[in-house]
């Protein structure tokens, strides 16, 4: 079980329960505080503005968060009202400085976010992934700092997957990392694998065209595994 209280920040609604929704699931259930954070309302997140422009589009995804937190267990998910798409021209001080206004008002025990390749090259992600790194260490690197990446095993077994769903955002691809070299490795099943699905189920607007992409048994063994290597501090 990690230490909490857990601070789980990540670029929009989705990110946090792709990547970390079974590790805030079991911590919430002990009893842990955890704070998941969202940089943005995903507002962006469609390929269809003209249906789903930014102002209606976050709207809605900040409902179906609300919904998928609520699966969760986690009381406490905060917006920090950045444009989708945008992260990247932030002030990088400006960012961390935020997160590191969380990390001193909340005192985590533990520091959930995404490695620098932010897992899709997103360059949103990317933003975050260096914010809260930076924070982290001008805090001192008191929390324990773990970066979501993928497991090597099982990027080898969706690498077609991911290419048909089209999840890259360059032409890069992260370096997957063995098991044995992971900090934190789940694989869900059963319930925790349930909970987790209705929770990406809640977010329709995101994970309806995978699903149907991919059909429901492999979409559920795609999104079983959650995988973090744990930063060391410099």
């Amino acid at each position: 079980m990690l230490p909490g209280p857990i601070l789980s920040v990540w670029a929009h609604p989705d990110d946090e329960t792709y990547l970390a929704a079974g590790v805030m699931a079991a911590a919430a259930d002990a009893g842990t505080r955890v704070t998941c954070v969202s940089a943005t309302a995903g507002e962006l997140g469609t390929p269809d503005p003209l249906v789903w422009p930014p102002d209606r589009l976050g709207r809605l995804r900040r409902w179906e968060s609300r919904a998928a937190m609520a699966v969760l267990g986690i009381t406490d998910h905060r917006f920090l009202d950045f444009p989708d798409g945008g992260l990247a021209a932030i002030d990088p001080a400006c960012g961390a400085g935020t997160v590191e206004a969380l990390i001193e008002e909340l005192e985590p025990a533990t520091i959930l976010t995404f490695a620098p390749h932010g897992m899709t090259f997103h360059e949103d992600h990317r933003a975050v992934s260096r914010w809260v790194t930076d924070a982290w260490c001008r805090t001192g690197c008191r929390a324990r700092l773990l970066h979501a990446v993928p497991e090597a095993a099982h990027l080898a077994d969706f690498a077609e997957d991911y290419e048909r769903w089209g999840v890259f955002m360059t032409d890069e691809r992260p370096v997957p990392v063995p098991a044995d070299q992971l900090a934190v490795h789940l694989r869900l099943s059963g319930c925790a694998l349930d909970r987790k699905l209705a929770a990406l189920h809640a977010m329709a607007s995101q994970t309806r065209p995978a699903v149907e992409l991919m059909g429901d048994d492999r979409y559920a063994a795609q999104v079983a595994v959650e995988g973090f290597v744990e930063v060391q501090p410099s």
